[in-house]
C-alpha cells in the first residue's frame, strides 16, 4: 500500500488532495509541522531532507509534490483521467502548469515565514511587500489562463488543478482574490469537490463518513 508522509497545513496537501481524487487506497501518516517532528532518525531515514510531502511506494521513496503529482500519473493512471501522458496533445501545458505551481507557492511559503516563523522583530515589511506584489502577478497570470474554461486544461480537472489550486489556497490567505474573478471562480469550484474538503479536514477521502 501506498504511504503519505504529511503535515497538515503544508504543501504536502497537494498529494494528499490528489490520491484523494485518484481514489487510491493509501496509508496517511502526519507529523508534526515543526523541526522537531520532522528530523527525527526515523523520518530522516525515510525522507532525507526532513521535509513532507514524501510518498512511498514499496522500495520506492519519491518526494518533492510536483515528482510525486508525475510518479502517480504514471503509475497509478493509465487511463490518463487525471495524468497527461507523453504524446498527449496538453502535455505541454500539463508540464507548465505543474511547475509554475511551484513559482506560486514559493510567494506564499515566504509570506509564511514571515508571519508565522520569523519573530516580529526581525520581520520584513519590504520583503512581505515584495512577495504579496509577485503573488499577485502569479495570480494574473492564472486569471488569464482561466478565461473561458473552469479548470486549467481545456480537457478539464487534471491533476495539476490539485498543485496549482493547493498554491491559490494557500495565497488566499495573504492577497485578495477580489481583483481576479476568474481565479476567484476557480477556487470556489475547487473547494466544493469533496477530496478538496477531505484534504483540508487532513483524512483519505476514504475514511469520510
Amino acid at each position: 500500500m501506498l504511504t503519505l508522509y504529511h503535515c497538515d497545513g503544508a504543501r504536502s496537501m497537494r498529494s494528499l488532495w490528489l490520491l484523494n481524487e485518484m481514489g487510491i487506497e493509501f496509508r496517511l501518516v502526519t507529523l508534526p509541522f515543526s523541526m522537531e517532528g520532522l528530523r527525527t532518525p526515523e523520518y530522516l531515514a525515510i525522507s532525507p531532507l526532513g521535509r513532507v510531502p514524501c510518498l512511498v511506494d514499496g522500495a520506492t521513496r519519491v518526494f518533492e509534490s510536483g515528482a510525486i503529482t508525475q510518479y502517480l500519473g504514471e503509475h497509478y493512471d493509465p487511463e490518463g483521467r487525471l495524468h497527461r501522458g507523453i504524446g498527449h496533445p496538453e502535455r505541454n501545458d500539463w508540464l507548465i502548469w505543474l511547475h509554475f505551481a511551484e513559482t506560486v507557492a514559493v510567494h506564499g511559503a515566504s509570506l509564511v515565514q514571515q508571519k508565522v516563523f520569523i519573530a516580529k522583530p526581525d520581520r520584513s515589511p519590504v520583503v512581505t511587500k515584495l512577495e504579496s506584489r509577485r503573488l499577485e502577478k502569479a495570480l494574473g497570470v492564472l486569471e488569464d489562463a482561466l478565461e473561458g474554461q473552469d479548470y486549467l486544461l481545456p480537457s478539464g480537472f487534471s491533476a495539476i488543478d490539485t498543485n496549482v489550486g493547493y498554491s491559490v489556497h494557500l495565497g488566499a490567505g495573504f492577497v485578495p482574490l477580489e481583483p481576479f474573478p476568474r481565479v476567484v471562480a476557480y477556487y470556489e469550484r475547487l473547494k466544493a469537490r469533496p477530496a478538496f474538503k477531505a484534504s483540508v479536514a487532513n483524512v483519505p477521502l476514504s475514511a469520510q463518513a
